[in-house]
């Protein structure tokens, strides 16, 4: 399978034999990480900028008190926060929800990639740009969107993102993350949570067995959640094979 960052970026653009052979040398596995781990903590240094291989993480905020809000998931070929560099120190925490393989990359390593292939460069900011439209869309589910449509929507988004990477299987995908995990990404409580995903099972819209979500009709989920794709701005269509 092609290197998850690589297969990321030509959503948006096709890559040439050398951009690409220049973002697998750049991408290389560098660390391994177990579930429940911190990446890098609020507060510290920021020295690389990570790229998910394997494994889902995500970034958080936690409170004093121990609240945590999950702000961000990260899947395969997803840049934890490209252009960290220009801060001082970090403001959030990044962490792994399941065991993880990161490449670590130097801020050296991505100015010299940057210059060396302006479409590289190109690409990299659309990546960040779509990160940010993910955000908007994660305040709008926690501000306006129903308890149904939060967690539809969350699994229509997912789920694209992971066929873009080419990490589904026909209607299927892992799902490894808990239903503590779905409370604290999308300010629900675990009952909540739990009652929700019953919700959604006797309409038909999923099946959540293990670490597996099928989504048997994808378009009546995306009715049901209000979910419109353009904010994630792929050139292709994640859902149509033919392209990939």
């Amino acid at each position: 399978m092609a290197n998850p960052l690589v297969r990321k970026l030509e959503n948006f653009i096709r890559l040439t034999s050398e951009e690409k052979q220049a973002l697998e040398k750049i991408a290389q596995p560098t660390r391994r990480l177990g579930p429940r781990e911190d990446v890098v903590r609020d507060g510290d240094w920021p020295r690389h900028v990570n790229v998910v291989l394997e494994g889902w993480a995500c970034r958080y905020k936690q409170l004093e008190d121990g609240r945590r809000q999950v702000i961000s998931i990260f899947l395969p070929g997803d840049l934890c926060d490209p252009h960290v560099f220009v801060l001082r120190k970090m403001d959030h925490s990044l962490g792994t929800l399941t065991s993880v393989v990161l490449a670590e990359i130097s801020e050296t390593a991505i100015r010299e990639l940057a210059q060396q292939f302006p479409r590289v460069a190109e690409a990299l900011w659309w990546e960040m740009l779509v990160t940010a439209a993910i955000q908007r869309e994660w305040t709008v589910s926690l501000g306006q969107r129903l308890a149904t449509e939060r967690l539809g929507h969350l699994f229509c988004e997912l789920f694209l993102r992971l066929r873009a990477v080419g990490l589904t299987n026909d209607t299927s995908c892992e799902f490894p993350i808990t239903q503590a995990d779905l409370g604290d990404a999308m300010g629900l409580s675990t009952v909540h949570i739990n009652r929700t995903l019953k919700e959604l099972r006797a309409a038909g819209l999923i099946r959540l067995r293990g670490r597996q979500l099928t989504i048997p009709d994808f378009s009546a989920l995306q009715a049901t959640s209000l979910f419109d794709p353009a904010y994630l701005h792929y050139e292709r269509n994640p859902l149509n094979t033919d392209e990939d």
